[in-house]
């Protein structure tokens, strides 16, 4: 059995969208989802059932939409597809002409805001990314009951954002996304002297 161990090109350039979609290729996609898509080496299922071993690079960083295997002979083509959750984006240059203090206290209150949720996060200059760990409108409601001034903050496509990051924090912020976040209760006591 072939092991793959390169990406050719991706669907989403030009040269290559031409090649497979303007040339009646037949296209199988793989589609993975955000635990496999962070991974180098696994066994792919296509939508034809037919199993691709994948075996590329370590670090190597799939994009969606990147080709393993293309024959122009055989009109055949077999494409990677993410499947990845939106990302909250928290950007915060707005903070680059405030006080060192302020700078400071804004972004005490944000990792206490994320930090309290239990929320992954990666910061990459001035921007925060948090996955999709609940709902949209939970992850909005805590942004704006906490109402951090100086932030701005909405949701990208995971694929949009994963060009701006390197391997490891694809992997930090991707890895555990899918599984079970978890809630908690803050308990106070009270000592009695």
């Amino acid at each position: 059995m072939e092991v793959y161990t390169e990406i050719l090109g991706n669907t989403h350039t030009p040269e290559w969208h031409e090649k497979i979609f303007h040339h009646d290729i037949d296209v199988e996609n793989i589609f993975l989802d955000q635990w496999t898509a962070q991974k180098s080496r696994f066994l792919g299922k296509g939508d034809k059932n037919n199993e691709y071993p994948i075996a590329l690079t370590r670090h190597s960083q799939i994009a969606d939409g990147d080709i393993i295997y293309y024959n122009p002979e055989e009109k055949k083509a077999v494409v990677l597809r993410l499947a990845l959750s939106p990302v909250l984006v928290i950007d915060m240059d707005g903070l680059s002409n405030r006080t060192p203090e302020d700078i400071i206290r804004i972004s005490v209150e944000l990792g206490h805001a994320i930090g309290n949720q239990h929320w992954p996060a990666v910061v990459k200059g001035t921007k925060v990314y948090v996955p999709l760990t609940v709902d949209k409108k939970v992850m909005m409601s805590v942004m704006e009951t906490h109402n951090i001034e100086g932030i701005t903050f909405g949701f990208q496509e995971g694929t949009e954002v994963i060009p701006y990051l390197a391997p490891h924090e694809v992997r930090r912020l991707f890895g555990g996304a899918g599984h079970e976040s978890h809630s908690h209760e803050h308990i106070h006591a009270t000592i009695r002297q």
